[in-house]
């Protein structure tokens, strides 16, 4: 007898539909797996028959039974399909009496005991059963709150192969799950850390301020104890909130990676990754034998922060050319090329020379000049023309931070940032794949950077005085367009211009072997 079940195979942050045909004839018991199936489905053969007898069923005779994995021209990963397949099986000998078997769609990994075990990916695969018009899923039971935001899916958590069998075949019903991914994203808890903690650094936090508002890349440059790290940490509580459709695309990152195993089932605040130095390339881009998205992918619709930047290693750093670029990695192995998609806003902070002191005014720096230069080109020129703020946090003596006020609430910059993502949404609205200043195409620059003629003479001696590359002068373009955005410009102004040049201060220091802050 032949049986059809479906699931869907992970490509890239998508999942392509899978058809699992299972045909058994009376024969010598043999257990076949066809359709670019890897090891761990292989392994099924075993795992299978073993998880049927510990659940009770008992075949009546010996049965040889070929498993087909439609499409057979692309690759099947990981052991998601032993549920489908058991079920498919148990159809195929006559056990599992279910004629409308074939509008399901089910995933998940069996135990020997025939327990039905969380697997990484469910979300996507989800939203490809619906795409395909299936109307109900079964998943694992630890899988069912990641899988319950998909609107118009009936999504039924199984513990074990037994429970399956027993909706399946009528005998017992099962509760499906829902769950309103806008309420969830409405009500997510705010970051804790708040701005107000941070006293002196005034410049630091503006310079954050206009990067949240227009996603705009930043590093920060200063000696240890400055105050970098406890910005950065503090950058979530001013973020705003995700939109709905930008909660669905994160999770499904987050759920193929496996990173909410053990957290939240799905993403309802913006990421915020903050990876340790010691990260290999594979690490931050994502791939690896098996190609799961890496660091920046994770960080997607969110923050990647980089401590201590100058000490990744070199070769990790120029991997983020690409992404940063283009919002999206392209990962291309054995088993495939991926695209995950990366339009993050990096973070950066480092210390101005290997002791952490140069230019301190309360610690004496013993680096030699060339020790200076040589540590500061860690950090290469194209990946710092990537980056469009550069500032330096200078730190504040503690007689100043016992007498300095309490800093801005988090809760006043977030207001300014969202009012300004709010103009920029209305701004490109007509802009399919544009969300914020950072995102805008060289060519729309004159347009939405429209400035008068005094502001353009500006323009020019700032070009001719910080010997601008093509690239960093477009990011001093969209520097200055959110800056204007922030202050309630129709058009960038010169003091919009100004404060933006000012916060490219490393780029310009750096020629002249020193940071003057």
């Amino acid at each position: 007898m032949l049986s059809k079940t479906f699931s869907g195979a992970i490509a890239g942050v998508d999942a392509i539909p899978v058809e699992i045909e299972v045909y058994s004839q009376v024969s010598t018991a043999s257990f076949a797996i066809v359709g670019l199936p890897d090891a761990a489905i292989k392994e099924a053969r075993d795992r299978i028959p073993t998880a049927l007898k510990n659940s009770g069923f008992k075949a009546r005779q010996e049965y040889a039974v070929t498993v087909n994995l439609a499409p057979a021209d692309i690759r099947k990963e990981g052991p998601i399909y032993d549920l489908p397949i058991a079920i498919g099986l148990l159809k195929a000998i006559g056990l599992l009496e279910n004629s409308k078997l074939e509008e399901y769609a089910m995933a998940g990994e069996l135990s020997l005991s025939g327990e039905v075990r969380r697997i990484n990916g469910i979300l996507p695969i989800a939203m490809a059963m619906r795409a395909i018009g299936k109307k109900a899923m079964l998943v694992p039971y630890e899988n069912r709150m990641e899988a319950s935001v998909v609107e118009g899916m009936d999504i039924i958590p199984v513990k074990n192969l037994r429970e399956a069998f027993c909706h399946l075949s009528g005998q017992a019903q099962i509760m499906k799950v829902h769950s309103d991914l806008a309420d969830l994203v409405d009500s997510a808890a705010a970051c804790q850390d708040d701005f107000a903690d941070v006293k002196g650094q005034e410049m630091a936090v503006r310079a954050v301020e206009i990067a949240v508002a227009g996603g705009h890349n930043v590093l920060m440059i200063g000696s240890p104890g400055s105050g970098k790290t406890m910005i950065a940490r503090r950058i979530p509580s001013i973020l705003p909130p995700l939109t709905v459709d930008e909660a669905l695309e994160v999770s499904k990152i987050h759920s193929i990676a496996g990173a909410a195993k053990g957290g939240l089932p799905f993403v309802t605040t913006r990421p915020f990754r903050s990876p340790h130095h010691t990260v290999s390339a594979i690490g931050l881009l994502g791939g690896g034998a098996k190609a799961v998205p890496g660091e920046v992918s994770l960080a997607h619709r969110g923050v990647l922060f980089l401590d201590e930047f100058a000490e990744f290693p070199r070769n990790v750093l120029e991997v983020m050319r690409q992404p940063l670029e283009d919002g999206k990695v392209s990962v291309a192995r054995a088993c495939g090329a991926h695209n995950y998609p990366s339009r993050f806003m990096l973070v950066a902070a480092m210390n101005p020379c290997p002791c952490g002191y140069h230019n301190d005014a309360t610690h004496d720096c013993h680096c030699k000049p060339g020790r200076i230069r040589q540590y500061q080109e860690r950090i290469s020129g194209p990946l710092l023309d990537r980056i469009d703020i550069q500032i330096g946090v200078s730190a504040v003596p503690l007689k100043d931070l016992q007498r300095a006020k309490c800093g801005r609430s988090s809760a006043e910059i977030r207001a300014n940032v969202v009012r300004a993502r709010a103009i920029q949404a209305a701004r490109y609205r007509d802009m399919p794949g544009v969300m914020t200043n950072a995102e805008v195409r060289s060519r729309d620059l004159p347009r939405v950077c429209a400035m008068d003629d005094n502001t353009q003479d500006a323009l020019q001696g700032m070009i001719e005085k910080l010997n601008l590359s093509a690239r960093a002068y477009d990011r001093l373009l969209k520097v200055s367009r959110t800056i204007a955005d922030l202050n309630g410009h129709e058009r960038v102004t010169t003091e919009d211009l100004s404060e933006a040049a000012c916060l490219r201060q490393f780029d310009a220091d750096r020629e002249a072997d020193i940071l003057g802050y």
